[in-house]
């Protein structure tokens, strides 16, 4: 992937996810989560701190080496059991129907297939699972989504495969989920980067 994807981005994407508004949203989702977890994407382990005594496990599964090792070096001794894998969230290496939630914060952006990824959280959730979610992606107005839809080609060569208009509410439809809660806004920021989907989706 070379040294700037390898590297260098797994570093802006830790200094970036540290802003202190994202922990607003992070508060919100992530303590929902219950039984055994699977966190896509786990980056640096932002989510960590958030989760409550209802995890039973959490596995962090990550395509990025240098983000698996800097969970490791952020591990609380009161952390829940975490297990890291290094894989694709388009062929999560878990069995059908193994896990009660999934968590994405802000990764559906940079998953080359997203539909993809979210068959295979559909796939490895028990029937009566959770999807739990925070992601950016397509605005409702024109004008926004215009200034999407031209940034986009040149922020995914800077920003790790990032897409800015990505239509979360169809995508997590298309793979088969249903939803119990579902809040959109805008968060503080540039729009074309600040359009928020939010909330929590099960199985159909």
């Amino acid at each position: 992937m070379g040294f700037y994807q390898d590297q260098i981005v797994p570093l802006l994407i830790n200094l970036t996810m540290r802003r202190r508004d994202l922990a607003t949203y992070r508060s919100r989702l992530v303590p929902a989560a219950a039984g055994r977890v699977l966190e896509i994407g786990i980056g640096s382990g932002l989510n960590l701190p958030f989760y409550s005594r209802n995890v039973e496990c959490l596995i962090g599964l990550d395509p990025s080496p240098k983000l698996l090792s800097m969970v490791r070096r952020n591990l609380r001794p009161d952390a829940p059991s975490v297990e890291l894998i290094e894989a694709s969230a388009e062929a999560i290496p878990l069995e059908n129907n193994s896990v009660d939630t999934v968590v994405t914060t802000w990764t559906l952006c940079s998953i080359p297939d997203a539909g993809c990824a979210l068959r295979e959280m559909h796939r490895v959730l028990r029937p009566v699972g959770q999807l739990l979610f925070i992601e950016h992606g397509r605005a409702p107005e024109p004008n926004v989504r215009w200034w999407q839809d031209r940034l986009t080609p040149a922020w995914k060569r800077i920003g790790g495969g990032c897409h800015l208009n990505r239509a979360i509410q169809g995508l997590i439809e298309d793979a088969g989920f249903r939803f119990e809660r579902l809040e959109t806004g805008y968060m503080r920021g540039p729009k074309p980067l600040a359009f928020m989907y939010e909330g929590s989706a099960r199985p159909r």
